[in-house]
């Protein structure tokens, strides 16, 4: 008893744990969550799928045994118990019990017998009559009523046994037992690798006959399957169903938080023997069987939309933008020449729900601030200061991976539509470097047409030379009057060149050590740190106040001469060009910590929704609600109704009269019980009534 109540203790735990822990996940999720030593010690325990573990079947087999062998051995006498009334108790032994009483009667010993099975009849005992003889010479003759009540409570012993056997041979039906054993007696494998459906050999399927299995079904919609996929260690085996699912039309609701609040399915079922079919419909917490088989709606995917984008390049200035397609769950090879890349589409999401309260504003860094600081300042999430939410769905978005030719890749989140922050549309590119950290967005101001091709013509200005010279030749000429000498000129030049080109990531080069005199690659921060490289410490304000004014000012022409090579009017000094300008100028700074060779602009798509099924053929659910049903009877049994056993010795009265002797038992004494004793002692022995209520021990006699 001690090891079985250990055994469950364990079985309980296990329990706790599969259902904290995500079970049947792909084995790089754990690593990502738990780290590569946790992921393979709890990989070792087989925690991710701790109820086919060899080590949870063989508890609960150990405990179906232990248990049915305890049932075999105790049932039987439970049954005899039951059958008999023990009406073979002596007098002697019914003294010894503690609740007793004696009386005389006046009536005689058949009118008391008679008086006596009529109320036991009327308060729902059963009983046996039995007549004594006299055992010795002299003795009087005597009658014993043995009666009982309440021995359903044996039967909730045996109830609750057979239950906790049920709901564990159902539970070892219903799990992995079922398909191990035809692995190991038809030497069936887990595919291992990806490959079609169509091309998966036999040694991977199991037999649509299979009597139990949980699998996943994915269907894109205006697609059917009749295959299972079974998820079995690090690989998978192929269910064959007995019919086909058609998906017509997916259906999916949102809450105002973007969480999904309704999905269903419109499908149709066809049976593969007969061949008919009918439409049904599959929601949430509405599942549909057929054919012994129970379909669950349990999720949804992408079922391959079609992607179209615009990519920009981004290290560099003269490439120009090129389109792409793409297929969500496809990948892309590009190639400039020099550099293959390969391009994962992961996902298209076109509800995306996100805090856009106001947050603090963001300026030009300080000669002490860092690059990581200043990364992290303009490239941190779309999510809002703390203050009072103010929850917008942005549009669709685009997730995708970019990955080199060395296999490093870095996942990228792209929004389609501008969103506007502090008074400017902005188009948000976020990315990460591990999937298990948050997305950090590049902001890219939006021009008068909602489009992003006014900042990508301002950037393609800054890594022009020519243009950068241009820049600083009009700057100086707006910056000097006509009477300004040639040195003035000249030393202006060489200095609104030097800060336009360090901001470009033309870094200069320090003539002693061949190095670039900063280690920043361009932007704001590169200035900064030259700033405190270059000038004393005591007149590094004044210095960078002059800096932030060359740097504007370039950077205004710079855009002046972009738009003229695009054929667009002069930008003024009004509000909304210098709101761009000013984002635009963050923006450009920030790309340098954009590790994007290519940003990927999407601009159109075509939806296609696939629905996930769970289908599950589970013939050990009716043995486990059994179980559960005898379960709660055999504790009810248990736990309140109390068997009570009741002896009547009659005995006849020398003359007229006759004795009574009474005596009760029962398993758990509680007030009910002791209530229940006196009534039935008043009952029986009346006013008559000499020998009141035992209540001392038994070694102390009454009369």
């Amino acid at each position: 008893m001690r090891f079985a109540i250990a055994l469950l203790v364990v079985v309980a735990i296990a329990s706790i744990i599969g259902t904290v822990l995500t079970q049947g996940q792909p084995y790089n999720n754990y690593i990502n969550e738990f780290g590569p030593f946790w992921a393979e010690v709890f990989r070792r325990f087989e925690l991710y799928n701790v109820y086919s573990s060899w080590w949870f079947l063989l508890i609960l087999t150990f405990l179906v045994v232990s248990t049915s062998l305890c049932l075999i051995r105790n049932t039987p006498k439970i049954v005899a118990d039951l059958k008999t009334f023990k009406e073979g108790m002596r007098e002697q032994s019914m003294r010894a019990l503690h609740d007793r009483a004696e009386a005389t009667l006046d009536a005689n010993r058949g009118a008391t017998v008679d008086r006596l099975t009529a109320l036991l009849r009327g308060r729902g005992y059963r009983y046996v009559v039995q007549q004594r003889a006299a055992a010795r010479d002299g003795d009087a003759e005597s009658t014993m009523i043995a009666a009982k009540t309440g021995g359903i409570n044996r039967i909730g012993y045996v109830l609750a046994h057979a239950a906790f056997v049920l709901i564990c041979v159902g539970a070892l039906f219903d799990g992995d037992m079922m398909i191990k054993a035809q692995m190991w007696m038809f030497g069936k494998e887990p595919l291992k690798s990806n490959m079609m459906i169509s091309q998966v050999p036999e040694v991977n399927r199991l037999s649509a006959k299979n009597p139990t299995f949980r699998g996943d079904v994915q269907i894109p919609e205006g697609s059917a399957s009749n295959m299972a996929v079974l998820s079995i260690g690090d690989g998978v085996l192929l269910q064959p169903l007995p019919f086909t699912i058609d998906l017509k039309k997916f259906h999916i609701d949102f809450y105002s938080t973007g969480m999904p609040r309704l999905y269903a399915s419109d499908v149709v079922i066809t049976n593969a023997k007969t061949g008919k079919s009918f439409p049904a419909v599959i929601r949430v917490n509405h599942p549909l069987t057929y054919d012994g088989v129970t379909i669950f709606q349990s999720g949804f995917a992408d079922g391959g939309s079609k992607l179209f984008l615009k990519a920009w390049p981004m290290h560099g200035g003269g490439d120009q933008p090129f389109d792409l397609t793409g297929t969500v769950g496809a990948d892309r090879q590009l190639t400039n020449g020099n550099q293959s890349l390969q391009v994962e589409f992961s996902q298209l999401r076109i509800f995306n729900v996100q805090d856009l309260n106001p947050a603090e504003t963001t300026g030009l860094k300080t000669a002490k601030s860092t690059a990581l600081q200043g990364f992290e300042r303009h490239l941190g999430p779309p999510v809002a200061a703390p203050g009072q939410r103010h929850l917008q769905n942005i549009g669709p978005a685009v997730v995708y991976k970019i990955r080199d030719a060395s296999g490093q890749a870095r996942e990228y989140f792209n929004y389609m539509l501008p969103v506007e922050l502090q008074g400017q549309k902005v188009f948000l590119a976020g990315e990460r470097s591990e999937l298990d950290s948050g997305y950090r967005y590049l902001r890219i101001p939006a021009d008068g047409s909602d489009s992003i091709a006014g900042w990508m013509r301002l950037r393609a200005a800054l890594f022009d030379p020519a243009d950068r010279q241009q820049a600083v030749a009009k700057y100086v000429d707006a910056s000097l009057p006509p009477t300004a000498t040639p040195e003035l000129k000249q030393q202006l030049t060489l200095t609104a060149a030097r800060t336009l080109d360090i901001f470009a990531g033309k870094i200069p080069v320090d003539p002693q050590t061949g190095k670039p005199v900063v280690e920043a690659t361009g932007g704001l921060p590169a200035l900064a740190e030259y700033l405190q490289a270059a000038v004393p410490q005591e007149k590094q304000q004044q210095a960078s106040d002059v800096f932030v004014r060359i740097l504007n000012g370039t950077l205004w022409q710079l855009w002046q001469i972009s738009r003229e090579q695009a054929h667009r009017p002069a930008a003024s000094q009004s509000e909304g060009d210098e709101r761009f300008f000013n984002t635009a100028v963050l923006a450009l700074s920030d790309s340098f910590f954009y590790p994007a060779p290519l940003y990927l602009q999407l601009t159109n798509y075509k939806q296609v929704q696939a629905s996930i099924f769970q289908v599950a053929r589970a013939p050990g659910k009716t043995v486990v609600y059994t179980g559960a049903v005898l379960l709660i009877l055999g504790v009810f049994s248990m736990l309140y109704i109390r068997e009570r056993r009741l002896w009547l010795l009659v005995k006849d009265r020398p003359g007229q009269g006759s004795d009574l002797m009474m005596a009760m038992s029962t398993n758990r004494r509680t007030l009910e019980y002791q209530k229940e004793f006196e009534s039935l002692r008043a009952a029986c022995l009346g006013a008559a009534s000499t020998s009141p209520a035992r209540t001392s021990t038994p070694d102390t006699p009454q009369t």
